[in-house]
């Protein structure tokens, strides 16, 4: 069932224009989302409901320090969650998904003066979302980078902003391309790209990053065309060990024209 809404009457002031407001209800819902008996009644469209809350939290917030902050305090959600033992993945892979749908509902309505506090946002929830995969029971043998996390994440990933199928009405083309923009650095800043380190986590991490690699190389077949080159120009990033182990793909390094730079943080 539902959660009723009279138990969640933080959603409307995270979307109020009194920043107080906004701040009270967010600390509201932290608690809220903390206790995993609440958190595990949640259905999909009441995940759907908080990020639309959610969104419009971060619509109404003004100035880059504000929203830098408002951000990451989003993205550190992810880590907080419950992670039932019977099921790691009950609470954040839908939270995930919520933020996913909502953020591709609502892309094309951005207006340009928004569209850079959202472009971090996004980055952020990518960043936390492969986070909690790495931090999945870390130092205990064979689960960091594998497993049930591991498996779902890349499920989502493929459902959502990797979209296999190039519906673009589901995943609009600007969000896919700043996805595809930000991911090699995300993946670099977890170390998933270090070649240092224990053998077996070595291994695992490099199967979670071959199996990405393979998500990603399905938008170099979009019907999309500047999909497509982002696609194939994230793929050919010198980092990847693929790259500099002259390994890469030839078929990633051709550039088919209409290149776009993208937006930094």
């Amino acid at each position: 069932m539902a959660a009723d809404e009279r138990n969640m009457p933080f959603i409307k002031h995270l979307a109020s224009s009194d920043r107080k407001t906004r701040t009270s209800a967010l600390g509201t819902l932290r608690t809220f989302l903390t206790a995993p008996t609440t958190a595990r009644k949640l259905t999909d469209l009441d995940y759907l409901k908080l990020w639309k809350g959610l969104f419009y939290s971060v619509w109404m917030c003004d100035r880059p320090i504000p929203q830098q902050n408002l951000c990451a305090e989003l993205a550190g959600l992810v880590a907080t969650l419950p992670t039932p033992s019977d099921d790691e993945c009950a609470v954040v892979i839908p939270f995930l998904r919520a933020f996913w749908a909502t953020l591709a509902r609502e892309w094309t309505s951005i207006d340009v003066l928004r569209m850079e506090k959202f472009l971090l946002l996004v980055r952020r929830m990518f960043g936390a979302s492969l986070a909690w995969v790495g931090d999945g029971r870390k130092g205990k043998k064979g689960n960091q980078w594998a497993g049930i996390r591991a498996e779902s994440m890349l499920q989502l990933l493929e459902e959502w902003p990797f979209e296999k199928t190039g519906d673009l009405s589901k995943v609009p083309v600007g969000l896919r391309l700043h996805v595809l923009d930000v991911w090699v650095d995300e993946v670099e800043k977890l170390e998933l790209l270090a070649e240092e380190g224990d053998e077996n986590a070595r291994d695992r991490s490099s199967q979670f990053l071959d199996r990405l690699r393979t998500i990603v190389e399905a938008q170099s077949k979009s019907t999309c065309k500047p999909v497509r080159t982002r696609a194939k120009e994230s793929l050919s990033d010198e980092r990847l060990p693929w790259n500099s182990d002259g390994l890469a793909d030839k078929g990633n390094n051709r550039g088919d024209g209409d290149s776009w730079d993208g937006f930094e943080d």
